[in-house]
Parts: C-alpha cells; sequence; structure tokens
C-alpha cells in the first residue's frame, strides 16, 4: 500500500522541464589544433613586440634630470639637514644650481623623491580617517581608532586631519629661476593645479561645510596634527578653493606609494614664457629644506621630466612587452617544430 502511494505522488524535487534545467543549451567546444594555435601564438608575439617597442623607443626620448639634496657630506643642503634632525629649528633654504644641455618640451614636471620611506606599511596606510577626509562634520570630532597616535592630542581634543599619513606630511617648497649670463635670475612658474587624480580631488576628498562663510570655524573644536606648522584650514591661505581637505599637495601625499622609494608629482612647468619649453641654460633651485630623512636613511630627490602619450618615463613596462611577445613567438616556433617532427604519427593514427 506504501509503495503504489509513493509511486503515484509526483516527484518533488524534479527539476523544471526546461533548456537550462535540463543541461540541453547550445554549446561551443573549440578544437585546437596546430592550423589555430600557431597562428595565435605568432599574431600575439608579433602585436606585443610591436607594442613593446612603441613603449621603449618613446620612454626613451622622454628626458629626466636628477637632483639629490639630501644634505649628506658637504652638499649645499647639509647644514639644512642636520638642522632638520633638531626638534625645533628655523626655516631653512638651500640652494641647488644645474644646467641644461638641450631644452625640455612643455609640460615638464616637477616631482620629489623620497627613497627608503615604507608608505605600504599596513599600519602607517591605515592610519587615516576617510570619512573624516570626506568632510563629515562628526568625524571631525570622533576619529577612528586607526588613527592612534594621531587620533587626539595631549589635551584630548581630536586631531584634523588625523592619522599618521596626515602627520608626516611633505612639507619641502621649491622655487625655480632661469639666471641669464650676466647672472641676474627670472623665476619660472610653477603650476600646482591639477597635480591630484580627478576621482580624489571631486569625489574622495571634501572639506566640511563652511560655518558663517568661514572654514576654520567648521574646524572648530579640533587640533592640527602635532608635525604641523598650522591647522589645515591655511594649507593655501591665498587660495580658498585649495585649502583644507582639498589641498591638491595634501591629497596628492595622501595617495601612499606601494614601493619605499616613490615619486610624486609637485608641480608643472607650462605658464608664461617657459609655455613650450624649458630652454637650455643654467637654472637655481631654491628649497626650503623642512622635511628630515637623515634619521632613517632616506634621500631625497628633485626630478624634472618631460613626458610623452604614454605619461612618464617606464622603461620596465616595454621591456615586459618585449619579454612576453619574445616568448609567445619562441613558444610558436617550438610548436611549430614538434608539430612538423610528430606530423606523420598523426597521420598514421
Amino acid at each position: 500500500m506504501a509503495a503504489a502511494s509513493s509511486t503515484s505522488r509526483p516527484a518533488q524535487h524534479r527539476p523544471d522541464n526546461t533548456a537550462f534545467t535540463q543541461q540541453r543549451l547550445p554549446a561551443w567546444q573549440p578544437l585546437l589544433s596546430a592550423g589555430t594555435v600557431l597562428p595565435l601564438f605568432f599574431c600575439l608575439g608579433v602585436a606585443f613586440v610591436a607594442l613593446g617597442l612603441g613603449l621603449h623607443f618613446s620612454s626613451a626620448t622622454i628626458r629626466e634630470l636628477e637632483l639629490d639634496y639630501t644634505g649628506l657630506g658637504d652638499s649645499s643642503c647639509a647644514r639644512c639637514a642636520n638642522l632638520s634632525l633638531q626638534a625645533v629649528h628655523s626655516p631653512c633654504i638651500c640652494e641647488l644650481r644645474f644646467s641644461l644641455a638641450q631644452a625640455f618640451p612643455a609640460p615638464v614636471c616637477l616631482y620629489y623623491q623620497l627613497s627608503n620611506y615604507y608608505q605600504n606599511n599596513r599600519r602607517y596606510s591605515v592610519s587615516r580617517d576617510d570619512e573624516q577626509l570626506s568632510g563629515l562634520s562628526w568625524a571631525l570630532r570622533d576619529p577612528v581608532e586607526e588613527c592612534q597616535p594621531y587620533q587626539k592630542d595631549a589635551k584630548h581634543t581630536p586631531i584634523a586631519p588625523c592619522g599618521s599619513v596626515a602627520n608626516s606630511l611633505f612639507n619641502d617648497t621649491f622655487d625655480l629661476f632661469y639666471v641669464f649670463g650676466n647672472g641676474t635670475k627670472v623665476q619660472v612658474p610653477l603650476d600646482k593645479r591639477g597635480i591630484s587624480w580627478w576621482t580624489d580631488t571631486n569625489i574622495k576628498f571634501r572639506n566640511p561645510e563652511p560655518v558663517n562663510g568661514s572654514l576654520a570655524l567648521a574646524f572648530k573644536g579640533t587640533a592640527k596634527p602635532p608635525n604641523w606648522p598650522y591647522p589645515v584650514y591655511d594649507l593655501d591661505k591665498g587660495n580658498p578653493n585649495n585649502t583644507g581637505f582639498v589641498n591638491e599637495d595634501f591629497i596628492v601625499w595622501m595617495r601612499t606609494a606601494a614601493l619605499p622609494t616613490f615619486r610624486k608629482l609637485y608641480s608643472r612647468i607650462r605658464q608664461g614664457s617657459f609655455s613650450t619649453a624649458l630652454p637650455r641654460g643654467n637654472y637655481s633651485l631654491s628649497v626650503t629644506y623642512n622635511y628630515p630623512v637623515l634619521s632613517f636613511h632616506g634621500n631625497k630627490k628633485v626630478i624634472f621630466s618631460t613626458l610623452s602619450w604614454m605619461g612618464g618615463k617606464n622603461p620596465f613596462l616595454g621591456i615586459t612587452f618585449l619579454v612576453f611577445g619574445s616568448l609567445c613567438i619562441l613558444t610558436g616556433f617550438v610548436m611549430l617544430a614538434a608539430h612538423i617532427k610528430y606530423q606523420h604519427l598523426n597521420e598514421a593514427d
């Protein structure tokens, strides 16, 4: 009786009678043969080699000039480097003189480079409050725990911006001068607009709403980072659109680097009499030396670089494409030799 009951009952777990559930969908499986695989390897190899050559020669045309101003030995910045080791010191200015044997076509980018600096350290890189940086008023007064030990100051006042990344903001400044033959100087304008990523400037970083039109009042009840000489709302007093959390120098620094030697964009040279090129001749770079690096055996450099359609100088990318393309072509020849050697066995089968 139980058997009869079970056979009369319809199956409850039977899948629907559709092409998908019954696995009747049309399918295609490639049949790999020498006639399809070998041309694919050769075509990929040729394409990657061609792209690699283009990237390599494009990178080779980029002109760069590196100036080390760490201050080791008897260099012009040695006195400033020693002063930077002191907890409190007056601003120190050193001068770097250099010459360009040939013109650098505009736009010329000015970078600063730091070495032996591990921004990729996990505890350092997470020591920030992204909600605070996005301009949320409540986050200004309640920083996250990850900002320790720069969450609050000795008076338990919340720090804005909090964290190790903001506290270690790079604060050296540069002024460039073109030196004529008679010794007179003319200042080269440095354009610091648009040096940060568009998404950072327009989406990730925001100032809190001003109080009665004052950004300083919006930050009332917060303290500046310990290593900063002034609060965040005074980062650029002359430009209200480039101060606070939306200051582009600050935004560039807050995008942490993946390697211990990194460079960050400081400005571009593309204005005034230097809008077409940085002409050959003698130059003087005035450096306000504030950032200490000798304590962790680091190095500081200033880099002048031109650009190409691929961006800045990057020989690694072209070499990578060349190696990968060569391997594809080499693999194709090996497979072709194996196909010719054993072709008679396939025909016998």
